[in-house]
């Protein structure tokens, strides 16, 4: 039910291969928010198949020859991010002896890279912590050794991002 509200509400925001490509988002950050859920994982080939997806969603919306410029702008993007995500990572493993964020949240925030612009990109984070943040101080679990399945929140915040991206925020 939720996958086809996702499908649904891909296809009402973009015509054509774009909304169906939205469509794929959404579908492969559900799994990424289930499985991640439920065994804090998130797995390489659901990771590479968003990854591709934005890949094919950047050439769909270059102009003629500027095939090479789009692939840049999101590569660029994503590597930024993989950077950043890695860094924190790195830094909270030296402050607390123990890793705050899964390699899979590195690469994840790779994909939010290459689907969303430099302006929706601290929304989707954003999105993504003050909802695990609510989640988690609901369930009374706030501690500082509380394992949480980031992904879970991310994963659904690029979708919204990306949603967001091609309705409300067209042309940022």
């Amino acid at each position: 039910m939720v996958g086809a509200l996702g499908v649904a509400a891909s296809l009402a925001a973009e015509a054509g291969l774009t909304g169906w490509l939205g469509a794929g988002l959404a579908l492969t950050m559900l799994g990424i928010a289930v499985i991640d859920a439920r065994s804090f994982i998130i797995p390489n080939w659901l990771n590479a198949a968003a990854f591709g997806l934005g890949l094919v969603a950047a050439t769909a919306t270059a102009a003629t020859g500027q095939l090479w410029l789009v692939w840049l702008e999101a590569g660029g993007r994503a590597v930024v991010l993989m950077l950043l995500f890695g860094a924190l990572r790195a830094g909270y493993f030296r402050l607390r002896g123990r890793h705050g964020i899964g390699l899979g949240d590195v690469k994840l925030a790779a994909v939010a890279g290459c689907w969303l612009g430099w302006s929706m990109i601290p929304v989707a984070v954003e999105i993504a912590a003050l909802s695990a943040l609510a989640v988690q101080m609901l369930r009374g679990r706030v501690r500082p050794t509380t394992r949480l399945p980031f992904g879970l929140y991310l994963a659904p915040s690029i979708w919204i991002g990306w949603l967001l991206q091609a309705t409300v925020f067209r042309g940022w």
